[in-house]
């Protein structure tokens, strides 16, 4: 079972360690883990995308409310989330692979962000399934490098 910890942290040295270090000493797993800046440069986010068992996931919440740090902890199901993911890959092509790459990068909204002669730099920012998805479907060309971010997520809207 996997679940999203949306984690508002104040924005100072050593909260990010503080808090892996909670998931370390504990043995829970961090499957993606993305921090940055909110509107307000005193607050960051922290989504932090965890698996285990229920038992599991919710003492992972228990702990994150208790840092001294930690401002408000929320959690949801990936189905009630919009994720987002941004991958960078490098890829080797020639004359015979070239048309296919740029159709794949076309069907899956991919932009190629840089190019020279044998090299083409492809950048996606999908969906987490998405992402795996423009990975497989590359996977028969050289994939020379990727870069992926971890995955940011907000709970979806709804109406009260």
């Amino acid at each position: 079972m996997k679940r999203i910890f949306s984690v508002l942290v104040e924005n100072r040295s050593g909260v990010l360690c503080k808090v892996a270090g909670l998931f370390s000493r504990r043995s829970f797993n961090i499957d993606s883990l993305a921090v940055g800046e909110t509107d307000d440069n005193a607050v960051s986010l922290m989504t932090i995308m965890s698996s285990g068992t229920e038992q599991t996931l919710e003492q992972i919440e228990k702990q994150l409310n208790k840092k001294l740090d930690v401002i408000k902890v929320k959690t949801f199901e990936e189905s009630k989330a919009v994720t987002r993911e941004l991958m960078l890959i490098k890829v080797k092509y020639n004359k015979g692979n070239r048309r296919e790459i740029m159709e794949t990068c076309e069907v899956m909204k991919a932009e190629i962000v840089d190019m020279s002669e044998k090299l083409m730099m492809i950048q996606i920012c999908d969906s987490p399934e998405k992402i795996r998805l423009m990975l497989s479907m590359l996977s028969q060309v050289s994939i020379v490098e990727v870069a992926r971010t971890g995955t940011l997520a907000l709970q979806k809207c709804m109406e009260d």
